[in-house]
Parts: C-alpha cells; structure tokens; sequence
C-alpha cells in the first residue's frame, strides 16, 4: 500500500514504533498517530526509575528528537481519544466530534493502572503510575522524612519503592499475594528480591490485603487485619487494564486483549493491534498470551506496521522482560506455563547468578541477576533448540557461549 490513510490510535511505544515503521518500510501516504496523552511517544520503563528519581528528565524518555520527530510528516493529535471506530464505513470518530477514514487501523491502546477497588482508592494522595504526569506527581511526594506505602509487590511496586528509598523516603510494601512477583517469576526469585528490599529497611508485608484508606491530615491504610500504616503519600501498582473498549465496541473479538494473529491483524482484516492490548499466538511458548513489557511494544509493532503493508511478518519471540532495583538488574528470557527447578549459575549471595529451568535438556527459561552475558548466551541456546546438561550450566568454568 503506497498512499491512502493508516490510522494509529494509542501514541506510546507501540504506536511510535508502528509509525517509524510504516515511513521506514517506504510509505508515503498519511499516518494519523492519536495520543491521549500531551507528550509525544515515549518509552515508560524510566518513569518508575530514572525519571522518578529527577536522575533524567521526561524528555529523555521520546522515542525521537523533535527533528526525527519532524522527519515522519505524522498528523499527530496529542491530547486526542478516538471515541468509537465505524468499521462498516471505515472511519474513527474523535472525541472532539472530527471523523477520519482510514484504509488500515492500528489499535496501540495500551492500558491504563489498574484502581483500588476500595474506599479511599481515588484519595488525592493515592497515586497511579503510568504515564509522565504520574511520575512527576509521585516524585513531588517523595524525599527525605516522606512516608510512602506501596500497595503491590509486583514489578511497578518494587522500582517505585525502591526509587523512594535512594530519595530517602521510608517505605513499607503491602502484598496480598504470600511472595514478591508471584505472577512472573518463582520462588526463589522473590525471596531474593524480598531480602534485597529488607537490607535497603523497605518493610514487607505480604498475605496483607487492604480494607480502606482514608485522608485524617495523614493517610492511614487499614489492613485486613486491623494494622493501620500512616503515610504521606500511597502508589498503588496492582496491575493494569489493556485498553480494549474501543475494539469491544467495535465488535472485534476481544479476550483478555484484542486477539490477534501472528501479524497483528484482529477479527477485521483491515484492523491490527500491538502491545500491551493485544493477546497474541507465540509458536515459541505454544500458546497465547498478552505481554506488558517494552520489548513486545516494541516489536510487535514493528511486524503489526510491516503487515498492514503486506508484508509476511510475522512475530515470534521469546518474552524478554527487565527490571532495575538498587544495584539489582535482573533479566527475564521465557514465560513457561509452569517452573521448575532451577539450574543455580553462580552464588546468588554475591549478587550476581542466573536460574535455568529446563524442559528436559532444553532451556525454556532463564532469570539472571547482574549476568547479562549469561543471557545473552542462553538466548542462542533457546533459539537453536540445542540441547544442554544441567551439569554444564551449573558449571563456571564451562562458558555458555561454547555450549
């Protein structure tokens, strides 16, 4: 397709991605790129790290320099929410009233930070953290003698306290889950990130749901079981809600995320989705799955703008996923339906190890912690299908790159 109208709707990294991608691969026709938010597409992975902490500012986090920005001749609508998509006259209508016809439409709709479901959860000083306004609210209440409960253990939760504690603020997270990360990475994982937290005096509390909170001059969290937290300040990261509505309304076959295909395309043939809305077939794990994570954003995006050009691409890669905490980078390659034992790489009291866990004498996943060169090794192995012993990755003196 040379000219006529793509239509990208959600102006993230995947909508960003998708739209580099179309001039990259020789579309000329006209790319319109709606944002609900005011900034131009970015990456998020610094918001709860870097930007959070004042180390970078927002700006760093585009995806392009105002001229590169420029380059992509993209009718860019900020501050812009599509509010239904006409599939039989193929146009979307915009908040403001305006309608564009569209020969292809890409959903980037991303998600929104899942809210607590109980009283006091849409207190002024309960914050969210998604976008760039989020981590410049969440950073004006952080600092030395600031208080700062922290409602979920997973990925969001732990980079926010552990951001909160390098400036100072005393922190306590509140699980409601028994282990840190339960949903993505084993056990032995969350017993180290938890001991990692507990040596910065983060206070952890898990198997503790939260019942209320309320606004007395200080926040006071009540926990199920009587316990009240005082804070200053509360950020809650329980999850988020892949935007779907705008494909539900539409008819589009939505299940947990807008099902895809492997290039993308949705139940309309001229309607594709990527990122964290879209639930996707992976031959690699044989079976479907929705992934949060700045690699899929990214790539998924690449192969969605490539197919509604035509193209045969198709996306199959193993879910890759990181998060940075303290002095802690630790690096997820693989999702298996469930965990095994782990092949121990390296002394985790050093700080530096890596988990196999294998199907048989295949790596189907790895977790390391501080060894990127461990990972970078094992993702080889993982794609050559090349079988390897148990005995060889436990070994350090055996180099993974040889296996």
């Amino acid at each position: 397709m040379s000219a006529g109208t793509i239509v990208i709707v959600g102006a993230g990294q995947a909508g960003g991605w998708a739209a580099k991608t179309l001039r990259a691969e020789g579309y000329a026709g006209r790319i319109v790129l709606v944002g609900a938010e005011r900034h131009p597409s970015h990456e998020r992975p610094p918001l709860s790290k870097a930007v959070l902490s004042g180390a970078a500012a927002p700006e760093t986090t585009h995806l392009f320099k105002p001229d590169e920005h420029a380059a992509l001749n993209l009718d860019f609508r900020p501050e812009t929410r599509v509010a239904r998509i006409d599939r039989a006259a193929k146009q979307v209508h915009l908040s403001n009233g305006e309608r564009i016809a569209y020969d292809k439409l890409i959903l980037t709709t991303g998600g929104s930070a899942r809210r607590l479901p109980v009283p006091g959860g849409d207190l002024p000083r309960v914050l969210y953290l998604r976008t760039i306004d989020d981590s410049l609210a969440i950073r004006a209440a952080l600092g030395p003698d600031k208080r700062l409960v922290v409602i979920g253990g997973g990925w969001i939760g732990l980079e926010v306290a552990a951001t909160a504690r390098k400036l100072g603020a005393s922190v306590v997270v509140v699980e409601g889950l028994d282990r840190l990360c339960a949903r993505t990475v084993p056990p032995g994982i969350s017993a180290f990130l938890k001991a990692r937290h507990e040596r910065e005096s983060v206070e952890i509390r898990l198997g503790a749901g939260v019942k209320a909170i309320e606004d007395g001059g200080a926040l006071v969290v009540r926990l199920a079981d009587g316990t009240a937290l005082e804070a200053d300040a509360v950020v809650a990261g329980i999850g988020l809600e892949p935007d779907v509505a705008l494909a539900r309304e539409a008819g589009l076959t939505v299940d947990n995320g807008v099902i895809v295909d492997e290039q993308g395309r949705t139940s309309d043939p001229d309607i594709f989705a990527a990122g964290d809305c879209a639930n996707t077939p992976l031959p690699c794990l044989g079976r479907r799955v929705r992934l949060e994570s700045w690699a899929n954003a990214q790539n998924q995006a690449i192969v969605a703008a490539k197919a509604t050009l035509g193209q045969d691409a198709r996306y199959d890669e193993l879910p890759w996923f990181w998060s940075d905490q303290y002095d802690v980078n630790l690096q997820i390659l693989g999702l298996p339906a469930r965990w095994p034992e782990p092949v121990v790489r390296g002394d985790p009291a050093s700080g530096s190890f890596s988990h196999f866990y294998l199907d048989g004498e295949r790596i189907a996943a790895i977790v390391s912690v501080n060894a990127p060169r461990d990972l970078r090794a094992a993702k080889k192995l993982v794609q050559t299908a090349k079988p390897v012993s148990a005995a060889s990755l436990a070994d350090p003196a055996v180099q993974l790159q040889r296996l």
